[in-house]
């Protein structure tokens, strides 16, 4: 997966926060979501402050839909008063063609010149979470896994990376560099299964993309993303894209799709398969990240389509 600038104007709207939360209208955040809807956010402090009932909230009163990530560039296609209607071109959606949309306080965005931002290099975190760092090395910003900042220089063991507070630092051995017209190197199935392993025991998080929390399809995007994939955000396009497959020849890194009335309802979840009868999945609010055998489970009876991405 490689960066694509082209959607972009010349003046372009960054992610300024640590993550950013898109929500489904400038209505939808609450006095309890302070702390994500800031600048600067503490996610960290937000989740561990919600209930189960006002985590469960998020996504059955339709809140929130998706999130980005420090450095994500958006489209902004409107403003009412200090919310921004973006559009997420990094996040392909059926719900716009352009990208995923929603809304975001204009508090979390600031503005850069393309020209200046992009680089012939750029660095992703690889570790769950890697501190930002100012040039005397004190700590700026907590970052998540798949956080991607185009670099100025490498500078002994740290990376100096383009942000939108300016230069900072990054751990040379908590990154992976590589070329920004080409992109991440494409990985194997494996791979995809051990990127999302990482997580296992993370709490599920309704909307989450991010190393504070996922649902299940930011998981699939974001262990795809790490090996040089760019899939669909949502369950409901993962599963129109890629090949088709039978139960009979999954292969490690395939992804599972499950629906209601025993397949046959409105597709709900998905999963990426981690050999052996189990897959890996970020199952719902209140609980974690888990490796499942799927046979004598619900899932097996409501799986109803495999898709593979990776050849």
């Amino acid at each position: 997966m490689k960066q694509t600038f082209e959607p972009f104007p010349e003046a372009m709207w960054l992610t300024a926060v640590q993550v950013a939360t898109v929500w489904t209208n400038p209505e939808s955040a609450r006095t309890i979501d302070v702390s994500g809807t800031g600048n600067p956010t503490d996610i960290d402090d937000w989740i561990a402050g919600l209930t189960y009932e006002t985590n469960l909230a998020l996504c059955d009163e339709n809140r929130v839909q998706t999130q980005l990530l420090y450095g994500e560039p958006v489209l902004i296609i409107a403003t009412q008063g200090d919310w921004a209607h973006v559009v997420i071109p990094s996040q392909p959606s059926s719900k716009d063609t352009r990208g995923y949309p929603g809304w975001v306080p204009l508090n979390q965005l600031t503005k850069v010149k393309k020209k200046n931002w992009i680089s012939d290099t750029t660095a992703v975190i690889m570790d769950d979470k890697v501190w930002l760092e100012n040039e005397v090395g004190e700590r700026q910003m907590k970052l998540s896994f798949m956080t991607l900042l185009p670099i100025e220089e490498i500078v002994g063991d740290r990376v100096q990376v383009k942000t939108p507070h300016g230069k900072r630092y990054l751990p040379r051995n908590q990154v992976n560099i590589f070329p920004s017209k080409i992109g991440m190197e494409q990985g194997s199935g494996r791979d995809i299964v051990q990127s999302a392993a990482a997580f296992i025991g993370l709490d599920y998080f309704w909307g989450g993309m991010s190393a504070f929390g996922y649902d299940c399809s930011g998981l699939a995007y974001a262990a795809y993303k790490a090996n040089g994939y760019k899939i669909a955000r949502d369950a409901g396009d993962q599963a129109t894209k890629g090949k088709a497959v039978a139960y009979d020849h999954l292969q490690l890194g395939d992804l599972l799709f499950f629906a209601y009335e025993e397949g046959k309802g409105a597709l709900h979840h998905v999963g990426i398969y981690a050999d052996e009868g189990k897959m890996i999945h970020a199952p719902q609010t209140g609980k974690g990240v888990e490796r499942l055998t799927i046979k004598g489970t619900i899932y097996e009876k409501e799986r109803c389509a495999v898709r593979r991405y990776v050849s």
